[in-house]
C-alpha cells in the first residue's frame, strides 16, 4: 500500500513538473516577444519567474502574477504607483524591479506618476504577461471548496440580515422610490409578462362551475369533456390563464433531480407551489386525451420539495465558481418565463436600450468612448446573483402581485451546499436558474437609476430616460453609468445590499474594462488567456482545442513568434495541422491570406484539407409516445426540430473527442 502511494506520488509530481514546463516555455517565449515589441530587456525578469516558480509553483503563474496585474490596472486607474501594491515584489526607486522596462513606458521611474502619453504596447505587454494564467481552469481543492461554500452561506445570511435591515423609517421610502423606478422603467415589459402568465383567466370559473382543471384549448374545438362548453374566445396551445407564448423547454444541463436529456420530458414531480400557479395540466401533457399521464405526479409539498444542488466548479486557482443545479420542473417553467421576458424586453425599445442579455458588444463599446472622454464609468458587482433578494424581486413586482407570484412559485427555497447540508435560502436564486440574469439585469438598471435620481434631487420622468440612452447600460453584473452619477450610484447599489468590486471598477484614469473588452485611451488592451493546462496527447480534445483557440487568438493580437511556438507544440500532438478558414470547423492555423487545401472531392466536389474535427457524441437517450409529442409543442415552431435524432440522443456529452479525416477548410 505504502509503495502504491508513493508510486502515486511520484507520478503526479512529474506531472506537475510537465504542467510547469510546458506553461513557463509559452510565457518565455511571449516575454521575449513583448519584451522586443517594447525594445527592452527581460533578463532579470526571466530570472525572477524562474526562481520564484521553482520555489512557488504553478500558484505563482495562476495567483501572485494575476494579483500584480490587477496592482497594475489600478495604478492605471489612479495615475500613481501605490506603495501598498505590488506585495511580495522588490523596489527600486518609484517602481517595482520586476517588468520594470515596461513599467518605465508607462509610469515615472522615480515618481510612479502616470506619463503624459504612456507606452500602449507597454500597458498591454504588462497586463499580457502577468494575466494570461488569471483565468486557468483547475479543479479546486478540498480546502478551498469548502471555504467558498462557506462564503455561499455567509454571502446569503448576509442578504436576510439586509432584507431586516431595510424595512422601516427612511429605507421604506427608499423601497418606495425603487418601486416607482422600477415601474418607470420596466413597467411595460412586467405588465405584459403577467398577462402572458396570467391574462388570460377565462378557464378559471370552469374549476367551480364543472369540477374539472383548465384544459388545453390547442385542440381546436370549443367543446370540453362531455360536451360542456368552454368559456374561452378562441383556440390556444396553453389555456387556464396562460398565453401560448409562455412555452417551456428543457435545457441541456444537469438538473437537481438528476435527470438528463429525453428524460426530463418524463418528469413525474411538480411542486405544490407551483401547482398552485402553473398547473401542470397547462404545461406537462400535449391534449386532454393524455390526462391519465399525471395520475402518478408526485406534487411535491413544501417541506418534502427537492433542494437546489450547490457545488463549485473550476474557475482559478484561487478560488472555484459556485453554481446552483435546479429542480427539473423549476427549471422548465423559469425558461418559459425567461423567454418570454427576453422577447418583451427585445420588443420594448427604452428598456432595450438599457439592458441587454445576448450581445454584449454595447457595453464594449461603451467602455471605448469611456476610456477616451473619461465621461463614463464601468462598474463590477461582487458575488452579483447571489445578493439579488426576493425582497428586491418583490419591490419590483410591487404592481404586478401575480407575477410576483409566478417568480416566487418558480424559484428554490432550500439548497443543498456541498460539504454543508440543506439551508433555507435569502437570495432570489444563485447562479444556474434560468431567471437569475434577466432578473438581475433589471434589478441593478433601476437601482443605478434611483442613483441617479439621488444626484438630480427630483423625481425622474420618462423624459429623462431618453437623456441616459448611450450613457447607460447593463449586462450581468457590468454596469456602465456617467461618471457624473458614479458616486451616488454605488452608494444606492451599496444600500441595497450589493458589493461593487472597486478593484474591477473604473472611473478616474483612461482604463475602463466591460464584458471581456478592456480599453485604454481609447486602445483595446485586452489580451488572449490560456484557459486549460497544456495538452500531452491527442486523446486530451478538451485542451487541445483551447490551445488551438488561444494560438489564432495570438495571431490576431500581432504575436508572431508565440504564435509559431504555439503551432509547434499543437503540431507536435497532432498528425495534421493545417492553415483554414475562421469558419472551418477543422483544428487548424488561421491566416490573413486564406485557407490552404490538398484535394478537391466529395460529393460536390470541393476542396478539402485532411485534419481534426471536435465530435460530441450525443448520448443515446431516447422518446416516445405523449412525451415525444409535448417536446414538439414546445419548439415554438409549426417546423420539423431540426436534429433528426433528437428522440434517439440527448443530453450533454460525455466526452468530447477529435476525429481525423477530410473536411471542407472553410
Amino acid at each position: 500500500m505504502k509503495a502504491q502511494h508513493v508510486a502515486r506520488e511520484y507520478i503526479t509530481q512529474l506531472y506537475r513538473r510537465e504542467v510547469l514546463k510546458s506553461l513557463m516555455m509559452l510565457w518565455k517565449v511571449l516575454l521575449a516577444e513583448l519584451g522586443d515589441r517594447c525594445h527592452t530587456s527581460t533578463a532579470f525578469d526571466l530570472k525572477t519567474v524562474e526562481r520564484r516558480v521553482e520555489h512557488e509553483g504553478l500558484s505563482f503563474l495562476t495567483i501572485t502574477l494575476p494579483q500584480f496585474g490587477k496592482d497594475f490596472e489600478r495604478s492605471l486607474e489612479t495615475g500613481q504607483v501605490d506603495r501598498q501594491a505590488f506585495q511580495g515584489f522588490s523596489w527600486s526607486a518609484g517602481l517595482p524591479k520586476f517588468l520594470s522596462g515596461f513599467l518605465n513606458r508607462v509610469f515615472n521611474s522615480s515618481s510612479g506618476r502616470i506619463l503624459d502619453n504612456p507606452d500602449i504596447d507597454a500597458i498591454q505587454a504588462v497586463r499580457q504577461l502577468t494575466l494570461i494564467y488569471s483565468k486557468l481552469f483547475i479543479l479546486p481543492t478540498k480546502e478551498k471548496k469548502h471555504a467558498a461554500m462557506l462564503g455561499y452561506v455567509q454571502c446569503d445570511r448576509e442578504v436576510r440580515e439586509g432584507d431586516l435591515h431595510r424595512c422601516g423609517g427612511e429605507h421604506d421610502l427608499d423601497r418606495a422610490r425603487f418601486r416607482t423606478v422600477g415601474t418607470l422603467l420596466a413597467g411595460s415589459v412586467l405588465a405584459e409578462l403577467e398577462l402572458s402568465a396570467f391574462g388570460r383567466t377565462t378557464l378559471a370559473s370552469a374549476v367551480g362551475a364543472y369540477g374539472f382543471d383548465p384544459v388545453p384549448g390547442h385542440l381546436g374545438r370549443s367543446g370540453g369533456p362531455e360536451g360542456l362548453p368552454f368559456p374561452y374566445q378562441e383556440p390556444q396551445r396553453y389555456v387556464g390563464g396562460h398565453d401560448p407564448d409562455l412555452v417551456p423547454v428543457h435545457g441541456p444541463g444537469a438538473t437537481a433531480d438528476r435527470l438528463k436529456g429525453n428524460q426530463k420530458w418524463r418528469m413525474n414531480y411538480w411542486p405544490k407551489r407551483l401547482k398552485e400557479v402553473f398547473h401542470p395540466v397547462d404545461f406537462l401533457i400535449p391534449n386532454y386525451s393524455f390526462m391519465s399521464d399525471l395520475d402518478e405526479m408526485d406534487f411535491a409539498e413544501p417541506d418534502a420539495e427537492i433542494p437546489v444542488r450547490v457545488i463549485a466548479v473550476p474557475k482559478t486557482q484561487k478560488t472555484p465558481r459556485i453554481i446552483a443545479i435546479e429542480p427539473t420542473a423549476n427549471m422548465f417553467m423559469q425558461k418559459a418565463l425567461q423567454n418570454r421576458l427576453y422577447e418583451l424586453v427585445e420588443r420594448d425599445n427604452l428598456l432595450n436600450a438599457f439592458i441587454g442579455f445576448t450581445d454584449q458588444t454595447p457595453n464594449q463599446r461603451l467602455a471605448c468612448e469611456g476610456s477616451i472622454t473619461g465621461e463614463l464609468a464601468t462598474l463590477d458587482l461582487s458575488e452579483a446573483s447571489d445578493r439579488v433578494s426576493c425582497q428586491h424581486v418583490e419591490d419590483l413586482c410591487n404592481r404586478f402581485p401575480d407575477l410576483f407570484r409566478g417568480l416566487m412559485a418558480v424559484r428554490s427555497t432550500k439548497a443543498d451546499v456541498e460539504g454543508i447540508g440543506i439551508i433555507p435560502i435569502s437570495k432570489y436564486a444563485s447562479m444556474g436558474s434560468a431567471l437569475t440574469f434577466p432578473i438581475e439585469a433589471i434589478v441593478f438598471l433601476t437601482m443605478v437609476f434611483l442613483g441617479i435620481q439621488k444626484e438630480l434631487m427630483r423625481p425622474l420622468r420618462q423624459s429623462d430616460l431618453y437623456r441616459f440612452v448611450g450613457r447607460v447600460r447593463v449586462f450581468g453584473d457590468d454596469i456602465v453609468v456617467p461618471v457624473d452619477y458614479v458616486n451616488s450610484v454605488v452608494e444606492t447599489l451599496e444600500s441595497f445590499g450589493l458589493k461593487v468590486n472597486r478593484r474591477k471598477s473604473f472611473w478616474t484614469g483612461k482604463f475602463r474594462e466591460s464584458c471581456g473588452k478592456e480599453y485604454y485611451d481609447g486602445h483595446d488592451v485586452s489580451i488572449v488567456r490560456i484557459r486549460t493546462l497544456a495538452p500531452e496527447l491527442r486523446e486530451d480534445a478538451q485542451e487541445l482545442i483551447s490551445w488551438v483557440e488561444s494560438a489564432n487568438q495570438m495571431f490576431k493580437s500581432g504575436l508572431w513568434q508565440t504564435t509559431k511556438w504555439l503551432d509547434s507544440f499543437i503540431s507536435g500532438i497532432l498528425k495534421d495541422y493545417p492553415v483554414v478558414a475562421e469558419t472551418s470547423p477543422v483544428l487548424g492555423r488561421h491566416s490573413f491570406c486564406g485557407y490552404e487545401y490538398s484535394r478537391v472531392g466529395g460529393r460536390y466536389q470541393v476542396p478539402l484539407v485532411k485534419g481534426y474535427v471536435p465530435r460530441s457524441i450525443i448520448p443515446v437517450n431516447k422518446l416516445d409516445g405523449s412525451a415525444a409529442l409535448l417536446k414538439w409543442f414546445s419548439s415554438r415552431s409549426d417546423m420539423p426540430i431540426a436534429d433528426e435524432d433528437h428522440l434517439e440522443r440527448s443530453g450533454r456529452p460525455l466526452v468530447v473527442d477529435i476525429k481525423r479525416g477530410w473536411y471542407q477548410p472553410y
